[in-house]
């Protein structure tokens, strides 16, 4: 199954609570239900969707979780809430209209030059550091798509996926219904899919 060479099914221990607690008041936050009865009664991380959950561990004397990607999320605004909307759908338009193409420019470096000018603008806009307040990074997809938990704010407790790198802006994870999918549906709905993954029979060679 995708992803499983890197969790290899394995699951870290589950936190005690003065563990939780510890955690809890370094960031400032307390952390989604469903996320905080996972920690302390399935795992801290590992075996999940895609690459696997990413773990929480304290490392010199410091709470914060680990995996490709994880250190996008400022621990320091995790009680800040998650922003309603990001950029402007009409202003990342523009911006990736004014994207500079090889073929208009003479020299390589000229190219060079506007394209560092103008990725300079769109990080600004697209990875501002205000757009994934109040959520940290719990799965890496690989290409450098992420999924986020978001931990304060109106969508507190929900999981949101992260095409940035493909030029768009985060979203919302919703069901077959139009819902945003929780923690725990996304956990279940992952262990549903693994089940019927590995009860498939193997075809003879």
């Amino acid at each position: 199954m995708f992803g499983s060479l890197g969790h290899r099914w394995a699951l870290e221990n589950p936190l005690g609570e003065d563990e939780l607690a510890e955690l809890e008041a370094q960031l400032r936050v307390r952390l989604p239900a469903q996320y905080r009865a996972f920690l302390t009664q399935v795992g801290a991380g590992g075996a999940g969707p895609a690459h696997g959950l990413f773990p929480v561990r304290r490392v010199g004397g410091r709470w914060r979780w680990e995996g490709d990607g994880a250190d996008l999320a400022d621990l320091a605004a995790l009680d800040e809430p998650f922003p309603q909307k990001g950029p402007a759908p009409e202003l990342l338009d523009a911006l990736l209209a004014e994207r500079p193409e090889e073929e208009d420019f003479e020299e390589i470096e000229d190219f060079d030059d506007a394209m560092e000018a103008w990725d300079t603008r769109w990080e600004a806009v697209l990875f501002a550091p205000e757009r994934t307040a109040g959520a940290i990074v719990i799965c890496h997809l690989g290409c450098a798509q992420r999924e986020w938990l978001v931990v304060s704010g109106p969508h507190r407790g929900t999981i949101w996926s992260d095409p940035r790198a493909d030029d768009a802006d985060l979203e919302p994870l919703l069901d077959n219904e139009g819902k945003p999918v929780t923690f725990a549906r996304w956990y279940t709905d992952w262990l549903i899919k693994a089940e019927r993954t590995v009860r498939q029979p193997t075809r003879d060679t």
